[in-house]
């Protein structure tokens, strides 16, 4: 891409945000943050469904031709198929929603591109958290994938089938690679659920990654707890701004990992950039 391409384009991206938990929104941010340091658009913006500033405000601030919006989410679910089409002015018909995903309004151009991470290069991003995460924190030997149980977590709702489809997809494409012993999914709240891991998993060491955006309630206190540490021991390490999970920990014979969420990771930078480029080649 030439950083005269899209010198008359803004580019903006959606986060949910939080009200509660300032980190939320830290990964939109950062890859804001990168892209806008690149120099490759007139104008790289940031928006949120919780928080502001909020997502038809920062449309007002687009001020070019053309302007790519893309979600920094992981499912192309109810969020981000009825919920921002609808806030950023897409006009939804039928059922499920169908909505055109490039509208004019007033001269300009809006692209609403596919969530980050449903784009099949996470594949890659999950497999570096989970070798980060070993690499940094060895044990007395590093342990060999061949060896190793890759866990892939996800939240998991009956209220939305895409937020189980993402992750078993991933799961589908990692068993293929044939890095690991072992690729499972696991979910908060559907089955199998994050606290079977012990059971499914034949390897003896274990690493768990999060397939969410931000880290917070879930992948700093629920996870730690359903992967077995007690409740009072996470919110106090919490509370003392510790890591609430000590890397690695046994625990029924396992040695196990626990990775930080994926949407920090630096490649999501690209990723967002290849969802603008599709949206320019479908519009």
């Amino acid at each position: 891409m030439s950083s005269s391409h899209y010198a008359d384009a803004a580019l903006v991206l959606l986060g949910h945000g939080s009200t509660l938990n300032a980190e939320s929104a830290l990964p939109t941010y950062q890859h804001a943050d990168e892209l806008r340091r690149r120099g490759l658009f007139a104008q790289v913006l940031e928006g949120f469904w919780k928080q502001e500033p909020n997502l038809a405000g920062v449309l007002r601030g687009a001020f070019t031709p053309r302007v790519f919006i893309v979600p920094v989410f992981i499912s192309a679910g109810y969020f981000t198929e009825e919920v921002l089409p609808r806030e950023l002015g897409f006009t939804l018909s039928g059922q499920p929603p169908r909505f055109s995903r490039v509208r004019q309004l007033g001269g300009q151009s809006f692209y609403y591109c596919d969530p980050v991470g449903t784009h099949d290069s996470m594949t890659g991003v999950l497999l570096e958290r989970a070798r980060e995460v070993v690499a940094r924190h060895p044990a007395s030997a590093l342990p060999a994938p061949s060896q190793t149980a890759l866990f892939i977590a996800g939240h998991g709702t009956t209220a939305n089938e895409n937020s189980r489809k993402i992750i078993e997809h991933q799961v589908e494409r990692l068993r293929q690679l044939g890095l690991y012993a072992e690729v499972h999914a696991a979910f908060m709240e559907e089955e199998p659920r994050i606290a079977d891991c012990y059971q499914r998993a034949k390897s003896p060491n274990l690493v768990m990654v999060p397939f969410f955006i931000s880290d917070g309630l879930h992948s700093y206190e629920d996870i730690p707890v359903m992967l077995g540490e007690p409740a009072t021991v996470v919110k106090a390490r919490y509370r003392a701004g510790q890591p609430t999970w000590i890397n690695p920990t046994e625990k029924h014979g396992k040695r196990v990992w626990y990775a930080p969420s994926v949407g920090t990771e630096p490649h999501l930078a690209d990723v967002v950039l290849e969802r603008v480029r599709e949206a320019e080649r479908n519009g």
